[in-house]
C-alpha cells in the first residue's frame, strides 16, 4: 500500500468546510426558532441536533465533491 499525505492546504479546506457547514446548520435552528416562535433558549439546547445537522450536511458535500471530482478526472486507458 502507498502512503497518503494529508497535507496543510487540504486540512484548512476540510475545517473550513466544516465551519461553514457549522454556520448553516445554526441558521436554519434559527430560522426554525423564530419561524415558531419559540425561546431563544433553544439555540443552545438544540445543540446536539446542530451538531448532528452539521455532520449531515458536510458527509452530503463530501458526496457531491466525489461525484464532482470523478467526473472531472481525465480518464486513463
Amino acid at each position: 500500500m502507498k502512503d497518503t499525505l494529508i497535507t496543510v492546504k487540504r486540512k484548512k479546506t476540510e475545517i473550513v468546510t466544516l465551519i461553514i457547514c457549522f454556520i448553516i446548520a445554526n441558521l436554519i435552528n434559527l430560522y426554525a426558532i423564530i419561524s415558531y416562535k419559540t425561546s431563544y433558549s433553544e439555540l443552545f439546547t438544540m445543540l446536539g441536533y446542530v451538531i448532528i445537522l452539521t455532520l449531515a450536511l458536510y458527509v452530503i458535500w463530501t458526496v457531491i465533491r466525489l461525484i464532482f471530482y470523478a467526473f472531472k478526472r481525465p480518464k486513463r486507458i
